[in-house]
This record gives structure tokens, sequence and C-alpha cells, in this order.
């Protein structure tokens, strides 16, 4: 991502003041940026982000894995300045997370929710972040807790109850991201798919995040802020 990000910004004329390896030390000259942007590892988040508090700088967080009580003290942090923390930043995918937020609003329990993702055989959290930001919208639509969710399912389940929310995260090859939404009652079925082919759309997307959150002020925003898509 590293890589995508660098060849967008020099194809939309943004230059790169500084590309900084996970473990480096920040450069001299990191205090003369506009904003960050952070792809990198769950434990190089909050050094990035302390950085960005306290030479007060706007930060793009693309990163995902963190374990759930460290984002919570993360997003803690990240609300100090102008952030925007995204799972994904295809503008594609995004469509997808409103879609399913007013799917599932609509659509009463009657309709089960569930979800399958998949990536490259080199990604190291499940599910990925992605899969984890629809979960939450089918979850927070649904009144459920993180209860209700069911990683995969193995051996005699029972049947299976209304109040529960598939997640099912598959692994191979080289893929860069598929996502399904899948609502499903007695007598039909509606799917949302997302599929990715090239990373230099998620590149782009935090970029276009990147250009707009400059503008704003304190606060952790997500890329349904940067395209307008609140209700």
């Amino acid at each position: 991502m590293g890589h995508a990000v660098t060849r967008a910004a020099e194809e939309a004329g943004i230059r790169v003041g500084a590309a900084i390896d996970v473990g480096d030390a920040l450069p001299a000259n990191a205090g003369d940026c506009d904003v960050i942007v952070d792809f990198s590892t769950p434990a190089a988040t909050a050094r990035l982000l302390q950085w960005a508090v306290e030479n007060s700088k706007p930060i793009v967080i693309g990163t995902t894995g963190h374990a759930p009580e460290e984002k919570q003290r993360l997003l803690a942090m990240a609300g100090k300045v102008p952030c925007v923390w995204a799972g994904n930043f295809s503008v594609g995918v995004n469509l997808l997370f409103y879609l399913t937020q007013r799917a599932a609003r609509i659509l009463d329990d009657g309709y089960d929710a569930e979800v399958v993702e998949m990536h490259h055989r080199f990604k190291k959290d499940a599910p990925s972040g992605t899969a984890a930001r629809l979960l939450e919208i089918i979850l927070e639509e649904r009144h459920l807790t993180a209860e209700a969710l069911r990683h995969g399912r193995n051996g005699i389940t029972g049947e299976r109850s209304s109040r529960e929310v598939g997640i099912h995260s598959l692994r191979g090859g080289d893929v860069v991201g598929d996502h399904t939404v899948i609502f499903a009652a007695l007598g039909e079925r509606l799917e949302f798919t997302h599929k990715v082919s090239d990373r230099a759309i998620l590149a782009r997307g935090a970029l276009r995040a990147a250009q707009w959150i400059v503008t704003r002020p304190p606060g952790v925003y997500d890329m349904q802020d940067v395209l307008g898509l609140r209700d």
C-alpha cells in the first residue's frame, strides 16, 4: 500500500514529503508535512498517532487488526486532531457500507445476515477491517452485541438463530479483497458484493481523504464523511 499511495500521489501531483517503513525513525523534515497517511501495522499506529497529536498534524489511518481495547484507546487519542480512520478507502466499498446500513435497517430479522470476505494468503488479520465494519453496521442496526457474531461454523451447531450474524474469512492466492453481504430470507436472498482487483483504488481513496481532512476541525471521521454519505 505504501508503494500504491506513492504512485497515486505522483499521478495526482501530490508531493510525498517522506516515505517511512515500519520501524524507521521519523525524518527530520516530517514536521513540514500537511497530513500523515498510515498503512502500516497495529503496533506502529500508536507511535504515528502520538506524533500527529504532539505536532497538531491531520492523519489518515488505514491500518487494520488492532485489538478492540487498543483501538478504543487510539480513537480517543485520534479525536485530538483531524483524523480519517477507515478500514477501507475504496469509494465502492464505502457505498457498500451505506447500502448495507440501509438494508439492515429495512429488512427485519427474518432476513439472516452473513458476511463473507476473501483476501490473499499473506493477510495477517481476520476478519478484514472492511468485514469488521460491515459487521458493526449490521449489529448497530439490529441492536445486537458482538456476542451475536458467529466466526464460521463447525460441528452440530443446531438451527440458525435469527439473532446471530455470521462472518466467514477466506484466504488464498493473490486476492486483493472481496466482500459479500448476504440477507437471506425464506423465499428470497439479497446479496451485495464488491471486488477489488487493483490496490490503486484504495490509494486514490486515501489521498482523497487526506485532501479532505486538512480543512476539518479535530475529530474522528470516516470515508462516509469524506464522500458525503451520512444521512
